[in-house]
């Protein structure tokens, strides 16, 4: 259920899409991340830094979409904020003991210092080349290729990279037990 909570505002931009063309999607997706910020800091009364970022991204972006009446401005979404992940991802070695992976991650696995660092870095990568690959296509591809390749093309990348992850840690959990 969380999952569609997170990507409700992605579905909805998807599907005004379909119907209603990239402007119309994006007031949408807009509405929904606003919205969507609002009902968390409601119930908890509190919000995560990613869900206040992303929402600050499409409202910006968005916007600058709607005023110029320029859907490139929506295309770079995807890209900033991967690129921003891919910044912190690598960033994070150098801010204090642990990385950003290992952060995240230790309370549950346990793995050799320089596993962390690959993880890490493996996912820093990830997130420039996801990015880049959002350029790729926002802007050699049609709209509609593009919006097919937002939900499904980087949502598919990210649970085949989740795959590889697991399968690759699961190898070095073994060694480190």
């Amino acid at each position: 259920m969380q999952f569609l909570f997170d990507f409700f505002p992605i579905f909805l931009f998807f599907i005004v899409y379909k119907f209603a063309g990239i402007f119309m999607a994006t007031a949408a997706a807009i509405v929904a991340s606003v919205l969507q910020l609002a009902f968390v800091w409601w119930r908890k009364r509190r919000v995560e830094k990613m869900l206040l970022f992303t929402t600050l991204i499409i409202v910006v972006l968005g916007s600058l979409t709607l005023i110029f009446h320029n859907e490139s401005f929506i295309k770079w979404k995807p890209t900033v904020i991967n690129w921003l992940f891919a910044l912190v991802f690598f960033a994070s070695q150098w801010v204090g003991k642990k990385n950003l992976s290992e952060r995240m991650l230790s309370q549950n696995i346990h793995l050799p210092a320089a596993i962390w660092k690959k993880l890490n870095n493996s996912w820093s990568a990830f997130f420039f080349l996801t990015g880049a690959a959002n350029l790729y296509v926002a802007f050699h591809y049609s709209t509609e290729i593009w919006v097919n390749f937002k939900l499904f093309g980087i949502l598919g990348l990210t649970l085949i990279f989740v795959i590889l992850q697991a399968l690759y840690l699961s190898k070095h959990m073994k060694e480190s037990s």
